[in-house]
């Protein structure tokens, strides 16, 4: 590694670092505030609160990353530029693809931490701190198996085959027992909808057990009151933009052998391996930034402009993949579209600078 790798890499390192230690203080503390509020449900004390909120980091520092690379380097290049040492690299002799090749192996480790972070801890975390959390305030424990989903509610175990966007249940299994633990009845119905706080079950058939005998009973309609509530099914099933790419393949492999739809999985699929490149993009993006504006804007002003055009991203990335799942684009094209545009406007606007 050379001089000047090593000191584009110091200085741009330190101050990623620090815009992305600010960005997720920021919103590891909406996520505090926004827990408080269930603070003293069941035993969810402040202890479990401030856990929550720390496994939820990596998340957070999986989707602020490609900003604060873009924010973090524009700072850099900026202050490189107003103390004119962009500028002696240049009348040294070292062209501005040299700076930029020199630039893209640091993003290029930023880019490697995104992934690792999203496919390594972001899905083992945010499945930790969702079920600590459920257990600690409603005091209910899931389990994924093949066969669906599994819930303990209570005295009662419940097997939900699928559960849709909209949180309506189908195939639905509640098995009850009696305090000696001893099983009592057994319900089947074929779906279900939550209204006026309890779950309206349709097509149910009722098995009821009375020592050596059983009867069965058939009901069109009946209804079940439950600690399982339509958010709580929210967050027991891990979004496809936080579970890892594996599973997503697997799962897409699943619906695909069932001819299920598999758009928003197949788009989380190519978001997850589009999305750690986004950081070398931005690299490209800050450079021009640091020659256009040279001495004309102070740090606060590049820091404004690199949030901006961060939120941007954003906005896009996510537009995008809505509108692909919406009106089934190809998955690849709408997880690739906003990359793609910020990486031929960098390109564009080095160019520019290259002719000047």
């Amino acid at each position: 590694m050379s001089i000047i790798t090593r000191y584009l890499f110091k200085e741009i390192t330190v101050n990623v670092l620090l815009v992305a230690l600010a960005l997720i203080a920021m919103f590891s503390f909406f996520d505090l505030i926004q827990e408080l509020e269930s603070l003293g449900r069941g035993n969810y004390g402040l202890g479990k609160v401030i856990l929550f909120v720390l496994l939820s980091a990596p998340g957070h520092i999986y989707e602020i990353m490609p900003v604060a690379v873009l924010v973090g380097s524009m700072y850099s290049l900026g202050q490189l530029a107003r103390h004119s040492e962009l500028i002696v690299l240049r009348v040294s002799g070292i062209s501005l693809f040299n700076i930029t090749k020199n630039l893209l192996k640091t993003g290029l480790i930023f880019t490697l931490l995104t992934f690792c972070i999203g496919e390594l801890i972001t899905p083992l975390s945010e499945k930790l701190a969702q079920r600590m959390r459920i257990k600690a305030t409603d005091s209910v424990i899931v389990q994924d198996f093949m066969s669906g989903l599994w819930v303990k509610d209570g005295r009662s175990f419940v097997n939900i085959e699928e559960v849709l966007a909209d949180a309506t249940l189908l195939n639905i299994h509640i098995y009850e027992f009696d305090k000696n633990f001893k099983l009592v009845r057994v319900n089947h119905a074929k779906n279900g909808q939550f209204a006026d706080e309890q779950w309206q079950l349709q097509s149910v058939s009722q098995t009821h057990f009375d020592g050596d005998t059983n009867r069965v009973q058939h009901l069109e309609k009946a209804t079940w009151r439950s600690l399982i509530r339509p958010e709580l099914l929210n967050v027991l099933l891990v979004l496809p933009e936080k579970m890892s790419a594996w599973n997503l393949y697997a799962y897409i492999d699943h619906l695909q052998t069932n001819k299920q739809k598999t758009t928003r999985y197949e788009m989380a699929l190519w978001a997850k391996a589009i999305y750690p490149l986004a950081c070398l993009v931005m690299i490209i993006l800050a450079l021009p930034f640091a020659f256009i504006q040279q001495r004309a804007t102070g740090a606060s002003t590049k820091v404004f402009i690199g949030i901006m055009l961060g939120v941007l991203y954003q906005i896009l990335n996510r537009t995008f993949i809505y509108l692909g799942v919406l009106n089934d684009w190809t998955p690849a094209i709408s997880a690739m579209m906003p990359t793609v545009l910020f990486l031929i406007a960098g390109l564009v606007m080095l160019y520019q600078v290259d002719r000047r």
